[in-house]
């Protein structure tokens, strides 16, 4: 609805505008070919977010893990990598991972490579204060009541405080994936053939800027209802579970 209304403030405040809606319109074989270029797109974006938010989870509970360690060397790498990757806007470390890393390592990155691990990367770091924050949530009489039934320190991560947490972060777990999603329209800059690069290169055969990034717009907000809805529809889940 609100698309609807700016769509419409702007025909009113442009009256000279033709409209060009036919370089998508699926009954002309141009628009259905634009279609299918700028959809195709669509499966790259999932799956591109998909893996840098599995990498990024996996190690931001890593960090969260270390950061309450006893030992303090790993206190320090998780406070030093938390305060580091914040610190690094998202598009330079793209940029960095892709072009800066491979002379490092020797070894070439492609695109879909590169997105997911500086996705990762980057993600990690907001991953592992959602995960503290839930750990912290925890009372602390869950561990020690643990600790007098003979559980180790890991199995008491484990099979007390991590499942406990898990419950409470899952909405900020689902923020961070909405994150995610928005984010990989930056992988473009380096070529991967997702929607924001495949809109990118319809607009430049068929210069219609306006409709064509209308329809991006769709496409993704269409695609973070969808997963918001998913991350409620599992927290609903997990509620029922835990009652």
């Amino acid at each position: 609805m609100l698309l609807g209304v700016c769509l419409l403030e702007g025909c009113a405040g442009n009256g000279n505008y033709t409209w060009g809606w036919y370089v998508l319109d699926p009954m002309r074989p141009k628009g259905a070919s634009n279609l299918r270029f700028l959809l195709t797109g669509l499966g790259l974006t999932v799956s591109l977010s998909v893996s840098a938010i599995a990498l990024s989870i996996v190690l931001g509970a890593a960090l969260a893990a270390a950061a309450r360690a006893p030992w303090k060397i790993l206190r320090g790498v998780s406070r030093v990598y938390v305060e580091c990757f914040r610190a690094v806007p998202l598009l330079v470390l793209l940029l960095w991972v892709y072009y800066g890393l491979p002379v490092v390592l020797g070894v070439q990155f492609g695109a879909f490579a590169a997105g997911v691990l500086a996705l990762a990367l980057s993600d990690a770091a907001f991953e592992a204060e959602v995960f503290r924050a839930g750990l912290q949530s925890v009372p602390r009489g869950q561990r020690e009541a643990a600790e007098t039934l003979g559980l180790n320190a890991w199995q008491v991560l484990r099979f007390i405080i991590f499942p406990q947490a898990i419950r409470t972060i899952l909405p900020a777990l689902g923020n961070q994936f909405v994150y995610v999603l928005k984010m990989s329209s930056l992988v473009s800059v380096i070529g991967l053939q997702e929607l924001t690069r495949r809109a990118n290169e319809v607009n430049v055969t068929e210069y219609r800027p306006l409709e064509i990034y209308t329809f991006l717009v769709l496409e993704y907000l269409l695609l973070i209802l969808a997963a918001s809805w998913g991350v409620r529809w599992l927290e609903r889940r997990l509620a029922a579970a835990g009652r």
